[in-house]
């Protein structure tokens, strides 16, 4: 990470996001029962998001299908096609298709270094905050009529963080991880 702060190297943190059009309440009281509008089905618009530790500008792949070791080589492929001259780290978590021997020879071939956080620590991985963003910015509290609303609303979100939500995310995509050491139970 000094390295990134320093202009030296860049620091990606991925993962993948799996939107689901279920409903998503965000507040709800009232002394009357009250129906609320809900689709119906399950559609899923997967999002395989790298997050620049320093800039925040996020790169990423999207499908209506599963993400798997060939949408994380596309993903690496879209990194590698920015012509970037300094070395590249991503921080991933340990799902299998991440882990795979397909992606790590495809990161290597690309000069791209890998790097696993421990298992079961979303709160070392970056993005998962901007997740928890587009939640609460796109899904608690709305109902979106069909899947095409409801991916473009995601998409929007997604594009429009650098300009209409900045001030936000500076505060909550800090390099600020809670850590304990020394812990003695």
């Amino acid at each position: 990470m000094e390295e990134a702060k320093a202009g030296l190297r860049l620091v990606y943190f991925v993962d993948a996001a799996h939107f689901v059009r279920s409903p998503y309440l965000g507040f709800l009281w009232c002394f009357i029962r009250v129906f609320i509008q809900a689709p119906s089905g399950r559609q899923r618009f997967n999002v395989l998001g790298a997050l620049n530790a320093i800039t925040h500008e996020l790169v990423k792949v999207t499908n209506d299908t599963y993400i798997n070791s060939q949408t994380i080589c596309e993903l690496l492929a879209k990194l590698a096609a920015q012509g970037l001259s300094l070395p590249i780290t991503l921080v991933l978590d340990n799902a299998r298709y991440q882990r795979c021997a397909i992606v790590q020879a495809f990161a290597e071939t690309l000069g791209i270094e890998l790097l696993f956080l421990p298992s079961y620590s979303p709160n070392l991985n970056l993005i998962e905050r901007l997740w928890k963003f587009v939640k609460k910015e796109c899904l608690y509290s709305h109902y979106y009529s069909d899947f095409g609303q409801f991916k473009q609303s995601i998409e929007h979100c997604l594009d429009t963080l650098q300009s209409d939500h900045r001030a936000e995310l500076a505060s909550l995509l800090t390099l600020k991880f809670q850590s304990f050491h020394n812990l003695n139970l």
